[in-house]
């Protein structure tokens, strides 16, 4: 975005990594929660496995929060189930993935999908983060009207009444 952000929220990405039944890939990665704060824990730090599971800090984040996108957010908020969308991209290395973004913009983290190379998945936002979210949301949503467009004169084939369709 180019407008500064109201709020700028760190965050540690914890992701999992399950065995995969696929002959293509060894594994299956999925971010699943994100830590409020920056933990003092290095990026990829194991936090342990349980079972065919393996839990891995991944690194931080920022979710930044911009006024012209209160409207979202409140979407967000509204949904029953706030979350937060986390970005993860392919390395070709190990680290298999860095922390590309963090976002509560349901409309950006939904872009994060069309390049189809990142891996975008939601986790739930934790109520810290939804409490600044609705701050911001308060502060800054603004209700817009709703304004019906008029139909113009073009009959249902699109052509102009008594026109022949555009043409000179």
């Amino acid at each position: 975005m180019n407008a500064t952000a109201l709020v700028s929220i760190p965050v540690g990405v914890v992701v999992e990594r399950h065995k995969a039944t696929s002959p293509w890939l060894d594994f299956i990665w999925r971010p699943v929660s994100v830590l409020v704060g920056v933990p003092s824990a290095a990026p990829w730090t194991p936090l342990g496995p349980i079972g065919d599971v393996a839990t891995f800090y991944a690194g931080t984040g920022t979710i930044e929060l911009y006024r012209t996108e209160a409207e979202n957010y409140r979407n967000n908020l509204g949904s029953g189930t706030p979350a937060l969308w986390v970005v993860l991209r392919p390395t070709g290395t190990e680290p298999p993935y860095i922390v590309q973004a963090v976002t509560a913009d349901p409309a950006e983290g939904e872009a994060f999908t069309e390049a189809g190379t990142d891996l975008v998945e939601t986790v739930p936002m934790p109520d810290v983060i939804a409490k600044m979210v609705e701050e911001v949301v308060a502060d800054h949503y603004v209700e817009r009207p709703f304004f019906k467009r008029q139909r113009d004169d073009a009959g249902r084939d699109g052509r102009a009444k008594g026109g022949r369709g555009g043409e000179p």
